[in-house]
């Protein structure tokens, strides 16, 4: 009997061994799946049918057994993790392993200016760990300012710290979503994080239970004033509000900000403006902004943002408790805005209508369908932010009691409301604020839930004063998958064409999202004349420059195939002005350095070209001057005759940074190098249901990549990104849509050499593999150079020689050949001077319509006028 129970006791042993193990491998596969097929999977496979074994598609076996090996054995038994120290050295090689999965892919944008952030120590209820913020020294005069220390990018401030740089689970974690946050996060750091949080809400210790509930009634108030009963007359205002602007930015658009600062600027409202951490030029360029005006700040601390990042909702609560510890700050109303926001509505109008109802607070609200807005917001599910990810971590409940509501998270509130947020003691307001630390995207549902279940429940409106130029087929294609492990959706930018969406509406609205002066700025120049009137005629009111680098960035911000492009293009304007003016010394140059600034030029929102300004010495003399040289791209799309049904196709483009919402490549003149993953693009009017067969050649005639593309009746664009294995071959590719193999168009892109490796020369022994093309000249796991007869590419011997050789190239002859490269595809457009030149030929920048010190006064701030507005 003994040995029967013990027999007994080692089979049910071994079988939950089994189970567990296959248990871990099907659940990694399913991981895996879904966090790869998130984004566009199915559309792809609606528009493809490709020749090739198709790389993209999960194997399950694989997959897992990848898993496995990036996993690494220290710490981990059977699908789970279970307390134990990791082997000092495992990390960085599992780390390195991992990279490429969590690697951002090229065109990926974080959410529109959403800022993320953390509270500081003065708020109630949230122990911190300050890190993520930079601090600043400095405040502005009659204004306390909460300090913290400087710390990591991504980390959520509150969430439970590692005591130490070793990872240690302090519990056995199970669940799916935990186990595959922790095998993909980069940093130890985070994968402490996760586990300390995992260990503790399993232990029922992370999330309250129950809340109380306060409001006495269980219903929204209404949208309140018809928008065509609004009276902007102030002098009938008794004691008129004043607004505190929260403005939550990133990025690099300041003349787009500044336009947006002129159109909402008025002397008796305040700015405050919170500038992502990881945006040093436009904080630059903020804090000289706020220079100007008394009642212009920015926050003295700044946090890495990132799409649906938890703590937005810490950068509001502490940028409001910065604003109620500023003592000459007299505010009655908190509006937050983005860059891409605009107003639909004057100042005048919006303080007419917020004196009337100074007692409400504005936010829009999901609807009814609470349970389904729970889901869907993943409200029921945990969330931490590290490695500036959003990881997902399991499932929670609600707690008890609480009517949890959400909608939009841009909305106006009054001071009363938020004095009750910062302040108040009671167990609603702590507990909201824990619960929200572990959400997604929590500013879309925490001042809603605090309001409706506040004893302030019957102050809200269901309007948060804003129209969103909402397109869920074109939004919505969980383009943020890379930083988030959730699908989300964003708004399209306006379009002249959308504009009539604000005439349409009956309710009050003020502002309007999203706008992008990179993809249409004419929207922007609508309203503004409607709200101001026309600028008088310029030629800059049809133009927009944004930068892409500045000096003061450091070289090393640069990528090595833009810092290379970038030289090429200066050169080859050098080479222009020089050819042009022939014998004349004057004005024969020779570039000193690196470049000191680079803009994108748009006119009319057509792309322009690059505008690259940098420092140059007169040949044979120590003169040195200061030129800006405009690049312009060439077409390089041919259309055939006798297209048949595929006069439908009306452009064709490769590039990378596709995005898939506005239908732009976001790397604008398709300027990439040999690591990088271009896509093909077609745009096609409507017509007939047509298959069409698409081949890309190297500039060595290899035959990368062949497939074809289903296009049905009401296509409008179709894109691809084939699987190529890198690094690209430099030179000239080729593009061509094939009908029955018989060629109907065909483009040519550059993939450019690169003059640097790590912002260093490059360096024949250590990096001319980057210019070989792959192992085997194989771009797929099959070749196509079957199709080199039908293709007729007979010279393919020749090319491939000359290209071997041209991978060898270093130093000058390296430089020689990315010129004649760039030169093929992009041409001069014109030069100018900083200052007075000695070339009679070279005008000044400052008279140039092109160049980017050119006057622009739409977006040009002055001084403030009688009314008390600068526009």
């Amino acid at each position: 009997m003994v040995a029967s129970t013990r027999v007994q006791k080692l089979l049910r042993r071994y079988k939950l061994a089994i189970a567990a193990a296959l248990t871990i491998l099907l659940i990694q596969g399913l991981v895996v799946w879904s966090l790869r097929t998130l984004e566009e999977g199915e559309v792809e496979k609606k528009h493809r049918r490709s020749k090739l074994p198709d790389n993209n598609s999960g194997n399950p076996r694989k997959e897992a057994e990848s898993w496995e090996r990036q996993s690494g054995p220290a710490g981990r038994i059977r699908g789970r993790w279970k307390p134990g120290r990791e082997r000092p050295g495992a990390t960085a090689a599992s780390a390195l392993r991992r990279g490429p999965q969590h690697r951002a892919e090229a065109g990926g944008k974080d959410r529109g200016s959403q800022g993320q952030g953390g509270a500081g120590e003065g708020l109630p209820h949230d122990p911190s760990s300050s890190r993520n913020f930079t601090e600043l020294k400095g405040g502005e005069a009659g204004a306390r300012f909460l300090s913290a220390p400087q710390g990591d990018m991504g980390s959520v401030e509150g969430a439970p710290q590692a005591p130490s740089s070793d990872f240690v689970p302090k519990c056995e974690i199970s669940g799916k979503d935990a186990l595959s946050a922790l095998h993909r996060a980069t940093s130890r750091q985070c994968r402490q994080e996760i586990a300390n949080i995992v260990c503790q809400h399993q232990e029922g210790q992370l999330m309250p239970q129950s809340l109380p509930q306060f409001c006495p009634q269980h219903a929204l108030s209404s949208p309140v004033l018809q928008a065509d009963e609004l009276d902007a007359d102030l002098s009938k205002v008794d004691n008129p509000v004043r607004v505190a602007f929260v403005l939550v930015v990133h990025g690099r658009a300041i003349r787009q900000l500044q336009r947006l600062i002129k159109a909402i600027y008025h002397r008796d409202h305040f700015y405050y403006i919170h500038v992502d951490k990881r945006s040093n030029y436009l904080h630059r360029e903020v804090e000289q902004m706020a220079k100007l005006y008394p009642n212009v700040r920015t926050t003295p601390w700044r946090m890495v943002t990132i799409w649906g990042g938890a703590s937005l909702l810490k950068t509001y609560l502490r940028s409001m408790q910065d604003l109620l510890s500023m003592l000459d700050w007299k505010w009655d109303f908190f509006i937050n805005l983005s860059a891409t926001d605009f107003p639909t509505r004057t100042n005048e109008e919006l303080v007419a209508f917020l004196s009337q109802y100074r007692d409400k607070n504005f936010l829009k609200s999901h609807g009814r369908e609470n349970a389904r807005f729970i889901k869907k917001q993943g409200l029921d599910r945990l969330f931490h932010e590290c490695d500036s990810h959003m990881w997902r971590l399991g499932e929670r409940v609600i707690p008890q009691g609480l009517d949890v509501s959400g909608g939009s998270d841009w909305f106006a509130l009054s001071r009363r409301f938020i004095e009750y947020v910062m302040n108040s003691p009671d167990q609603l307001v702590s507990g909201l604020k824990q619960f929200y630390t572990y959400t997604l995207l929590p500013a879309e549902s925490f001042f809603h839930t605090v309001l409706g279940n506040s004893h302030m429940c019957d102050t809200l409106v269901d309007n948060n004063l804003r129209v969103t130029n909402w397109n869920r087929k074109l939004g919505c294609k969980c383009q943020y998958k890379h930083i988030v492990d959730w699908c989300g959706c964003s708004p399209n930018d306006f379009k002249p064409s959308d504009l009539i969406r604000i005439q349409q509406l009956t309710r009050p609205t003020f502002f309007a999202r999203k706008f992008e002066s990179t993809v249409n700025q004419e929207a922007i120049n609508i309203l503004d004349a409607h709200l101001y009137g026309h600028y008088p005629r310029h030629p800059a009111l049809k133009a927009y420059w944004e930068s892409l680098f500045e000096r003061a960035d450091g070289v090393s911000s640069l990528s090595d195939v833009a810092l290379t492009s970038y030289s090429a293009f200066f050169r080859l304007g050098l080479r222009s002005q020089g050819a042009a003016q022939g014998s004349k010394e004057a004005c024969r140059y020779e570039p000193i350095g690196y470049p000191l600034s680079v803009h994108l030029y748009f006119y009319d929102d057509r792309f322009q070209g690059y505008l690259v300004k940098q420092e140059v010495q007169i040949s044979g003399t120590k003169t040195r001057q200061t030129l800006e040289v405009w690049a312009v791209p060439q077409t390089t799309l041919q259309l055939e005759s006798n297209l048949h049904e595929f006069e439908r196709l009306k452009n064709l483009e490769v590039g990378t940074g596709w995005d898939p919402k506005e239908r732009i490549f976001r790397t604008f003149g398709g300027v990439m190098g040999p690591l990088d993953e271009p896509v093909a693009v077609q745009k096609w009017a409507r017509g007939p249901n047509l298959t069409a067969t698409i081949v890309w050649i190297d500039p060595a005639l290899v035959v990368a990549a062949s497939y074809d593309i289903s296009v049905d009746v009401e296509a409008e664009f179709t894109q691809y990104k084939p699987p190529l294995q890198r690094p690209l071959r430099p030179g000239a590719w080729t593009v061509r849509v094939l009908r029955l193999w018989e060629t109907v168009a065909e483009t040519r892109f550059l993939v450019t050499p690169l003059a640097f490796k790590g912002r260093q020369p490059f360096n024949k022994d250590e990096d001319s593999w980057l210019h070989a093309g792959p192992p085997g000249n194989l771009y797929m796991e099959q070749g196509f150079q079957q199709l080199s007869p039908v293709l007729k590419l007979t010279k393919g011997e020749q090319a491939l020689e000359e290209a071997q050789k041209k991978a060898q190239l270093v130093g000058k002859a390296l430089e020689d050949w990315i010129d004649a490269s760039v030169g093929a595809f992009w041409v001069t457009g014109d030069i100018c001077s900083t200052q007075p030149s000695p070339c009679p030929a070279l005008v000044q920048c400052n008279t140039s319509s092109w160049s980017s010190l050119s006057p622009d006064p739409k977006s040009e701030l002055g001084p403030v006028r009688s009314n008390g507005r600068i526009r």
